[in-house]
């Protein structure tokens, strides 16, 4: 029996103007190419907990209009797609059941709309994929597969069981990075994230030494390994954070990820950050006036009581070495046309070493996409070709869809100029080399 694990790889902007700035704009762009660029760290590790007797093959398609047939012969087709791609992941699924190979629909969009996926698969995977796995894969090779699988109410899945993914069916050649995941939830719960609230509503850490294991598995296959944590926000639980990076610090590795400012509040674990491989964070700032962020998250506004040390966390972060890829969110409800020259200046003044530009995106089955849709204000319900990050597909409160579109477009051209972000760039080498000779304060 040979299983294909298929991942839609491939995240563009809706928008054809959106991606033409794309090409001419590298930074606009970056991280979503990195993002799209990852391998399926969740098909990866339904890898592992394939019985050894059933034969693998990883494939990724970015584009499936540049793919004729099926890519591949398989007994059964296993598919995760992200939601801006659903519709090629359907299409795929049509194409190999029209073949006589059954197929299986996973991930986050199947997650939050199992009626809408139950029509495109023989099989649908709700939820945490690891503990149902081993199921549907028996159940298929005894010819009873289910429909639907789906954990019990309540129950989710203990990450200290968690197999090393099969990172030896990739080619490091393909990629920049490589991803090990460390956590999974975040505990800020914010009203557009699906993540921390529909699917992870409580937030887990996974062992260090099963992280370990995994991060010297990546250094078997790519021995010079950069690593991206594929967590929603790091370092949470601090303990379990210095107990990692402890470990991580004999393991010669270099790596990214993503976290919240309170980071800055704690330069012993910043230090332990540099010092264990880390080069870069990704932070969440979302707005850089406290006007966005009121009622960002729905428990609680910690982001907006942490906006007054915005500033002085990127430039403490920054003081230890580790560049900060600050991510702005425009459209949120509080921004008015001045978040555009707002962005501006909070990247001029702070010196971020890089920028992430987002538009505002109701995913499904996010608290958000409710929301947006009781308003009146979405403009395409269930376009989901648009859950790219870059498209606008909902009215803002306090400007036009075109203005924020433009406004996107013209904030880019500027955080993304290519003198604009050299210098920032070099400063912060510059600051970083030369630090030994800053006076004492």
């Amino acid at each position: 029996m040979k299983i294909g694990l298929v991942a839609m790889s491939g995240v563009r902007a809706d928008d054809p103007e959106l991606t033409a700035i794309g090409l001419t704009l590298p930074g606009f762009v970056e991280r979503s190419e990195i993002i799209a660029s990852l391998p399926s760290l969740g098909l990866l590790t339904l890898a592992a907990l394939t019985p050894p007797e059933v034969e693998v093959e990883y494939v990724e398609l970015p584009d499936l209009s540049a793919v004729d047939g099926l890519p591949g012969e398989f007994d059964l087709v296993a598919i995760s797609s992200w939601s801006a791609q659903i519709a090629d992941a359907y299409a795929l699924s049509a194409r190999y059941r029209a073949a006589g190979v059954p197929t299986v629909l996973g991930g986050w969009h199947v997650s939050v709309l199992p009626g809408e996926a139950r029509a495109h698969a023989d099989s649908i995977v709700i939820g945490d994929g690891e503990p149902l796995w081993p199921q549907v894969v028996a159940d298929f090779a005894a010819g009873r597969l289910q429909p639907e699988y789906r954990l019990s109410a309540g129950r989710q899945y203990d990450l200290a069981l968690s197999p090393v993914p099969r990172y030896e069916l990739l080619d490091p050649a393909r990629y920049n990075r490589l991803t090990v995941q460390t956590s999974r939830g975040c505990p800020h719960r914010c009203e557009f994230c699906g993540g921390g609230v529909v699917i992870d509503p409580h937030y887990r850490v996974k062992p260090v030494e099963r992280i370990i294991a995994e991060v010297r598995r990546i250094r078997e296959v790519w021995p010079h390994a950069f690593i991206e944590f594929a967590d929603d926000n790091s370092f949470v639980h601090r303990g379990h954070a210095r107990h990692l990076l402890h470990a991580l610090r004999d393991e010669g590795v270099k790596w990214f990820t993503e976290v919240d400012v309170s980071i800055a509040d704690d330069p012993e674990l910043l230090d332990l950050m540099r010092e264990s491989g880390c080069r870069q964070v990704l932070i969440g700032l979302e707005s850089p006036t406290a006007d966005g962020l009121w009622g960002l998250e729905l428990k609680d506004n910690w982001k907006l009581r942490r906006q007054p040390d915005y500033e002085a966390a990127v430039r403490t972060i920054q003081d230890h070495g580790i560049k900060v890829d600050g991510c702005f969110i425009l459209g949120l409800d509080g921004h008015d046309e001045s978040v555009f020259e707002g962005i501006s200046d909070f990247v001029d003044r702070t010196g971020l070493y890089d920028v992430q530009l987002t538009v505002l995106t109701p995913f499904p089955g996010t608290p958000l996409y409710a929301r947006l849709e009781r308003e009146g204000r979405l403009i395409s319900p269930g376009a989901w070709s648009k859950c790219t990050l870059f498209d606008i597909n909902f009215v803002p409160r306090a400007m036009s869809p075109e203005r924020l579109r433009q406004g996107l477009i013209d904030l880019a051209r500027h955080v993304y100029d290519k003198d604009g972000r050299s210098a920032r760039q070099r400063a912060f080498v510059e600051h970083w080399l030369h630090r030994d000779e800053r006076p004492a304060t």
